[in-house]
């Protein structure tokens, strides 16, 4: 009995180690998700989401957090998932303007296939732009490697991180599906070789 004790609380702990270290929120701490003089929780230059995955449900929470104060200008990063139709940025873009934000805060990267290239290009833009900080939008699963590849290359930009909790793909009980460890265990193994400076593919 008290090996099948040992072995649960192992699992358990592992399970939470792992969706905590995929899902940095810096924004946690902040009360009602609203900005404030609290360190940590001030207002962003620009709220950027990636797209991939569930990408309505990314820019959705990018929106909310535009809505609730974060930042002034919204950016969306990605190419066409379907080459015969518009980009995934154009698309997000196209959600936030029927949500009733001012299309002429709306900034579009629309030539990323990769995280890689999300972080790249939408540097890229923020330099364009004078944007010096910014909150990072995108599912719980992806946000350590998004992160970890947008500070590699955001010098002098200051990078947040503020992940989708659930979406079509991921859950709080990610961990019961085989497809919870087909997300964590790929997103796991590139965020630490990203981690000691190594490149990780996608």
């Amino acid at each position: 009995m008290k090996g099948i004790v040992i072995v649960v609380v192992g699992f358990a702990f592992l399970t939470w180690a792992i969706g905590a270290y995929l899902a940095p929120d810096n924004l946690a701490k902040c009360k009602d998700l609203l900005p404030s003089a609290e360190a940590g929780c001030g207002r962003a230059d620009a709220i950027v989401a990636v797209s991939g995955g569930d990408t309505t449900a990314r820019a959705n929470e990018a929106i909310k957090l535009y809505k609730n104060g974060w930042a002034a200008i919204l950016v969306f990063s990605g190419a066409a998932a379907d080459k015969t139709g518009p980009s995934n940025a154009a698309v997000m873009k196209q959600q936030a303007i029927d949500a009733g934000i001012d299309p002429n805060v709306i900034l579009v990267e629309e030539t990323s296939e990769t995280t890689t290239e999300n972080a790249t290009e939408t540097i890229s833009l923020f330099k364009e732009h004078s944007i010096t900080s910014a909150i990072l939008v995108t599912s719980a699963y992806h946000q350590r490697r998004a992160l970890l590849e947008f500070d590699r290359r955001a010098l002098g930009v200051e990078v947040r991180a503020h992940p989708v909790e659930t979406d079509k793909q991921w859950s709080r009980v990610w961990w019961l599906t085989p497809s919870g460890w087909s997300l964590a265990l790929p997103e796991l193994v590139r965020s630490l070789i990203l981690s000691t400076g190594s490149t990780a593919g996608q």
